[in-house]
């Protein structure tokens, strides 16, 4: 995968965006970036997160209290720490502040509670590409200097839903959406939404793990210039 931006962005939707606003700016210390509308009465509220991107997602309509997807666990790496802090978000939502380095992890990291180990292994490694990280026995993987770590779970999701409070889709930043999505299909990964082009901003598509968790693949006019 050859990636525009060496990280991973990470997307959840909330009913309670004032006390998200307020635990991830304030307790967590995320820089709030810009509020990019998004249409039909909803708004994307962007925080910069060691060069990731979260992007709190709200509602005009409420938005549905599905069952979780895979993503259970954000980490983010933080400076002075001795061992990981687990801190809880208004919405429930795990959010670990960790020791640089541990797990592997630089800057972010996202626990993701899967069925099959082995079929999210073949689907990290051959549909997206991406290389382990060593030291965690094949069970983790980079994407750029994020790390995606994958964890047996019974209550993972059969086929994770989108819709839904919580954190619900990562975002790989590519230089050409179509060739990369193209790519994963072939090599066995499911099609969440076909490309499409939003205004001048970014051509995106989605794709699906085996437990049907959705991954965005994004290319970014502000990263990569022109969307041809």
């Amino acid at each position: 995968m050859n990636l525009a931006k060496p990280r991973l962005d990470v997307g959840l939707f909330t009913n309670r965006l004032e006390a998200m606003l307020a635990f991830y700016q304030n307790e967590i210390g995320l820089p709030f970036d810009h509020l990019l509308p998004l249409g039909n009465g909803r708004q994307q509220h962007r925080h910069d997160m060691l060069g990731s991107v979260l992007k709190i997602n709200a509602s005009r309509e409420p938005v549905a209290e599905t069952p979780a997807a895979g993503y259970r666990e954000l980490m983010i790496a933080r400076e002075g720490l001795l061992g990981p802090k687990h801190l809880t978000d208004p919405d429930g939502n795990a959010v670990t502040l960790v020791p640089p380095g541990l797990f592997g992890i630089t800057r972010i990291g996202m626990k993701l509670a899967v069925r099959d180990i082995a079929a999210h292994r073949r689907f990290y490694a051959l549909a997206m590409g991406l290389p382990d990280v060593p030291e965690e026995g094949g069970a983790s993987f980079y994407c750029g200097d994020s790390v995606i770590l994958i964890e047996e779970a019974k209550d993972a999701p059969a086929d994770a839903s989108i819709q839904g409070t919580g954190f619900r889709y990562l975002t790989v930043q590519v230089f050409k959406t179509d060739e990369e999505h193209a790519g994963i299909l072939a090599h066995g990964g499911r099609e969440g939404q076909a490309p499409q082009t939003l205004g001048d901003i970014a051509r995106i598509s989605f794709i699906r793990d085996p437990d049907g968790n959705w991954i965005e693949i994004s290319q970014r006019a502000s990263l990569v210039g022109a969307l041809e």
